[in-house]
């Protein structure tokens, strides 16, 4: 009996966990560049002598999903949509990488991205004075000088295209390698100059995810509470 309530707990474990995932998603179906999470679990056989026929639920890190999101075109310069990869930018001592692509201007002429600098091939990008400035599919950050006609390459947007396995979420939201280490640099990844990605979110799909854990959570409560009346009619007849 007792394997049985192993089962059901820890399957309501990971129906409260997988609705706060797609609470989440939900949440953030608005928000240009956010990527869904998925979730990831398996089932573990549990330690000890004897508890072969016991399972439970290992809850594992969060898949970000690779799906892109739809395109809105806005015109901006500095508006980018990143297809096939990712935009890294600054973050503490290392890197993280994202699809949100409104860049801005910084006070000291960085190109920054939510209060993060943007990185290219040396470091973060700074610009200088310009009358025209264009993002190249390749990433190429192209400036047109006061008093010159031609467009000059400034720096080249780092772009990386790791593989979903590779990268989960931080603390921030952004993604990160799960090694801790730099991503390098991909030509696989490209640009979309004067556009912004929304969130690959599907609420419908959310929505629908949802109310199924939500069954699932109900049935998994009949479950333990029939297991607890076969345990009370069990001591009874102990007793008897």
């Amino acid at each position: 009996m007792d394997a049985l309530i192993y089962t059901l707990m820890s399957g309501a474990e990971r129906a409260l966990r997988s609705q706060q995932i797609h609470a989440n998603n939900l949440a953030n179906a608005a928000t240009d560049g956010f990527r869904a999470d998925l979730e990831a679990a398996e089932a573990q056989t549990v330690q000890g002598y004897g508890y072969d026929a016991r399972l439970v639920t290992e809850l594992g890190d969060t898949v970000v999903s690779s799906r892109s999101g739809p395109l809105r075109e806005t015109g901006r310069d500095l508006d980018v949509a990143v297809q096939g990869g990712y935009l890294a930018v600054r973050a503490g001592d290392g890197e993280a990488y994202t699809r949100a692509g409104a860049l801005q201007l910084g006070a000291d002429r960085t190109l920054q991205l939510n209060g993060r600098a943007v990185l290219g091939d040396g470091g973060p990008i700074v610009l200088p004075e310009y009358e025209r400035l264009a993002i190249g599919v390749d990433g190429s950050v192209m400036v047109q000088a006061a008093g010159e006609t031609e467009m000059q390459v400034v720096d080249r947007l780092k772009l990386v295209a790791p593989d979903p396995a590779a990268v989960k979420k931080n603390a921030d939201g952004l993604i990160v390698a799960r090694d801790g280490r730099p991503l390098e640099a991909s030509d696989a990844a490209s640009v979309r100059a004067g556009h912004l990605e929304g969130s690959n979110v599907s609420a419908v799909e959310e929505m629908v995810a949802t109310l199924s854990l939500n069954r699932d959570f109900e049935i998994q409560m009949k479950f333990y509470k029939a297991a607890d009346d076969m345990v009370q009619a069990g001591n009874r007849l102990v007793r008897e």
